[in-house]
């Protein structure tokens, strides 16, 4: 394999595009697992890459960490990889629609992409950038990569979010409370309570509808409150976690944006669903025993999902 590609051993780099708040944390929380020989982080603003990632360097004394970190203005000069996290793009602006972001975001994440595939044709794509269901489409198609090779963030920070505040209301633990959450990244998630047992036997329905809803909303409430900027510790986590989940290929099962081959009656789209994890991506799809209402409501979110993907400019 080429140079900086893993060869049986540990995986010697990852590639963090877009040296924003969320690439940063996804690289320090890379670089602090010390998994990786490098983490490069990517960003096209000359010195931003380069200098957040001298800041972590002077980590890795404090954490103990032997990884290196180092900036690069293009994932050419970053050189070949086994996992690219992709959070460059534009963040939504007031007055801007949703067409405006995907349009803009779609030619971001399509070229970037389409050079991470060029440079490091084994790769794994983990999506982040918004709208996270329509980009990780994008990057599929653009990168010409297995599907499997190209997943998206998303319900593994939104279960997380979930978990989060039944813990916050008096459900337990979170280490003791199991959540999945499935569909699309917005309006047409997904949580089955049904796959959430502990939480539904100690929080009554009313609630329980409440903390769902609550975490749709979850991000925008983020947004509301810091006026200016969006969360980036949860996503920069959850993307850091997928990856990490990959390395370690312990068959732990997390949600994440797939495209699945008939799974759940479902086809041809990228939608939030619950997956095994392997050093190459996707090892499969887990087919959960949902009720017949939340099966529906995830059927109903991948067609949405459809419609909105087929409105992305050519």
């Amino acid at each position: 394999m080429a140079e900086g590609v893993e060869s049986g051993g540990a995986p010697a780099r990852a590639v963090v595009v877009g040296a924003g708040h969320v690439g940063m944390i996804s690289a320090m929380r890379l670089a602090d697992a010390d998994v990786f020989d490098e983490v490069v982080l990517v960003d096209v603003e000359p010195g931003l890459a380069a200098g957040i990632a001298l800041d972590l360097t002077h980590t890795g004394a404090l954490t103990g960490s032997g990884t290196r970190v180092r900036g690069a203005v293009s994932l050419e000069e970053a050189g070949p990889a086994d996992y690219v996290i992709i959070t460059a793009g534009k963040a939504r602006r007031p007055g801007m629609s949703r067409s405006d972001l995907t349009a803009t975001n779609a030619r971001i994440v399509g070229d970037v992409a389409g050079r991470a595939a060029a440079v490091s044709p084994d790769v794994v794509l983990v999506v982040v950038t918004n709208p996270l269901d329509e980009m990780t489409y994008q990057a599929w198609r653009s990168s010409g990569l297995p599907a499997e090779q190209v997943l998206g963030m998303a319900g593994l920070l939104d279960a997380g979010r979930f978990r989060a505040l039944a813990v916050a209301d008096g459900a337990g633990a979170a280490r003791e409370l199991g959540a999945v959450a499935l569909g699309s990244h917005g309006e047409e998630m997904v949580i089955p309570l049904s796959q959430a047992p502990e939480i539904a036997a100690r929080l009554d329905a009313a609630r329980l509808d409440e903390l769902v809803d609550r975490t749709r909303t979850s991000g925008a409430e983020v947004l509301g409150l810091l006026k200016s900027g969006s969360a980036f510790f949860g996503p920069g986590t959850a993307a850091a976690h997928m990856v990490l989940a990959m390395v370690a290929d312990s068959g732990t099962v997390v949600s994440a944006t797939v495209r699945p081959n008939g799974e759940y009656g479902i086809g041809d789209v990228f939608v939030g669903l619950p997956v095994v994890l392997g050093r190459r991506g996707v090892r499969r799809i887990v087919e959960l025993d949902l009720t017949p209402e939340e099966l529906e409501l995830l059927r109903e979110a991948a067609k949405r999902i459809g419609e909105r993907i087929a409105g992305l400019p050519a």
